[in-house]
């Protein structure tokens, strides 16, 4: 029964044990039915499991279509590829418990990055003095940067997939650091906006391959507290942009001095990362492992008879198309739970994005806050946001079916909704203290965090080897919403019940999807059918 809540290979044996008890000829002939009932579903939940931790979230191969899927005499006669061994130092997901965490830590560092794209809202006015520009114009700033997300995904995922996550993080916030530099030295508003596309276009790949990475290092009973740390990473970035900015504007510093900042943050954590970051993509690492298995061999036989998957997989254009741009469109037309979802993170994230524009005219324009005193306000949106991770990593410490992750943002739900409408109405009028829309920032980061953790767990532990596809879609679309800055009160209030609606129907939905492997669901339905088997032998 463990196998419900554990992703361990072994199935239950009970219906061998109660076996034992009966020796009619019809008896065996159930217990064989049943055993080869079991054969089949170990073996298509042990592929499922073995890809998961090869891929991780970047299953290179789309879903087998049951008419196409392999005996088991067919699969036996082939040449095997090399894998892990028991307990091999290498795999990443033997590593220590402290290595593991290490690198969560480091690969959240560099998602914090995401200062980036909100510190230079406090010196709009300044940058709009400067280059005689409109506040038009000036928003732009932001929007091309967040646009840079839109397209990043598409070109970061399938770099991992080929060459490791390493290789592609290392240039990615190589790229991105000499962006920001640009963006410090720019003459004129075109060099401006052009560097900021490009520096959000590199700068999204620690938020496109983190996920992935984590999947790499960590299984799935310990990744709910892992994913937590990198998601609250996700939004805590932009929350400290406002505090940094607000302090430069300021000062007697130059509006570009916020861009020098960026670039010292970035310049380190690009640093961290090439020093203390290794490779953790299992299918690189075990290409690695064929090369110097076949140095090793002595006769050219031997050597033809040791591959690595990796080195069999469809990397031409047109494969690499597919998977990075036809593989997460379809899924998000395929796929409701990622529709829903999708849109949902979109509109959230659109609202974390308009709380750059709102909280001004609140603090600022009607409360009489200087520029830093209305990024101090932003700490309430971080205050939020740890309570809400603190919360979450109470509900994902247990490996869980995959709508338990959905408690936190049955939470943080109905809270968004109370806190977009509490910021509203005592915000609006100046005879209310400030301390009262101040109190709401810290209820809207409060939701949005836990529906962030939520949702992305959710999404995770849904597809499992797809998830990176998932996330490519739910990223380029989010990131779309964020850069037109929106305010969605009504359709946070309509959208509130998905996660109550997931918690009830998210199974059954999961259970006619293609990409989502859904094991739990077949070993439940298998311990249904043990069970009938059970009394069956029990009436003989």
């Amino acid at each position: 029964m463990s196998r419900l809540h554990s992703p361990g290979l072994t199935l239950p044996a009970r219906v061998f044990e109660n076996s034992l008890n009966h020796s009619a000829s019809s008896s065996v002939t159930v217990l064989e039915s049943s055993s080869l009932h079991l054969s089949d579903l170990n073996r298509e939940i042990a592929d499922d499991e073995a890809r998961m931790e090869m891929y991780g979230g970047d299953d290179v191969r789309d879903p087998p279509q049951l008419c196409h899927k392999k005996k088991a005499e067919q699969i036996s006669s082939e040449p095997s590829p090399v894998t892990w061994d028991d307990f091999d130092p290498q795999n990443p997901q033997h590593w220590s418990r402290l290595r593991k965490w290490l690198l969560t830590i480091l690969i959240s560092v560099m998602t914090i990055n995401h200062i980036r794209s909100s510190a230079p809202t406090s010196a709009t006015s300044r940058i709009m003095e400067q280059f005689s520009i409109s506040s038009e114009i000036a928003d732009l700033i932001t929007s091309v940067f967040l646009l840079g997300y839109v397209f990043g995904p598409f070109v970061s995922g399938p770099g991992s997939e080929m060459f490791g996550r390493k290789p592609v993080l290392a240039v990615s916030m190589t790229l991105y650091t000499l962006f920001i530099l640009g963006q410090a030295l720019a003459p004129n508003i075109q060099t401006l906006l052009v560097t900021r596309f490009f520096s959000g276009f590199f700068a999204v790949a620690p938020l496109s391959i983190g996920g992935g990475l984590l999947a790499d290092i960590w299984p799935a009973d310990g990744r709910g507290p892992a994913t937590s740390l990198f998601t609250a990473s996700v939004f805590l970035g932009p929350v400290l942009g406002p505090l940094v900015g607000g302090f430069v504007a300021e000062s007697s510093l130059k509006w570009n001095f916020i861009f020098w900042i960026m670039f010292m943050f970035a310049a380190a954590s690009t640093l961290l990362m090439l020093v203390f970051l290794p490779e953790t993509y299992a299918p690189v690492l075990l290409q690695k492992k064929a090369r110097r298995l076949r140095k090793q061999a002595i006769t050219p036989e031997a050597k033809q008879a040791i591959f690595a998957e990796h080195e069999k997989q469809d990397f031409k254009f047109s494969a690499l198309v597919h998977r990075t741009l036809f593989r997460p469109f379809q899924m998000l037309l395929l796929e409701p739970i990622l529709v829903l979802v999708t849109i949902y993170l979109s509109v959230v994230y659109g609202v974390l994005y308009a709380l750059f524009e709102a909280l001004p005219i609140i603090f600022i324009e009607r409360h009489g806050f200087t520029l830093s005193q209305n990024g101090l306000v932003f700490i309430g949106v971080g205050i939020g946001s740890t309570l809400g991770a603190a919360l979450n990593y109470y509900f994902s410490i247990v490996f869980p079916p995959a709508e338990y992750r959905l408690y936190g943002a049955m939470v943080g739900a109905p809270a968004l909704v109370i806190g977009a409408f509490w910021l509203g109405w005592t915000g609006e009028y100046t005879s209310v203290p400030w301390a009262a829309p101040a109190v709401a920032t810290i209820v809207l980061g409060f939701a949005i965090s836990l529906i962030f953790m939520s949702f992305l767990s959710y999404l995770i532990d849904t597809y499992l080897m797809y998830s990176a596809s998932a996330f490519a879609a739910n990223t380029a679309v989010r990131s779309a919403v964020g850069a037109a800055f929106p305010l969605f009160t009504v359709q946070i209030l309509l959208l509130a019940p998905s996660p109550f609606l997931f918690y009830k129907y998210g199974a059954r939905i999961r259970a006619g999807s293609k990409f989502a492997p859904c094991i739990d669901l077949k070993i439940a339905k298998e311990l249904e059918s043990e069970e009938r088997h059970r009394v069956k032998l029990e009436q003989v």
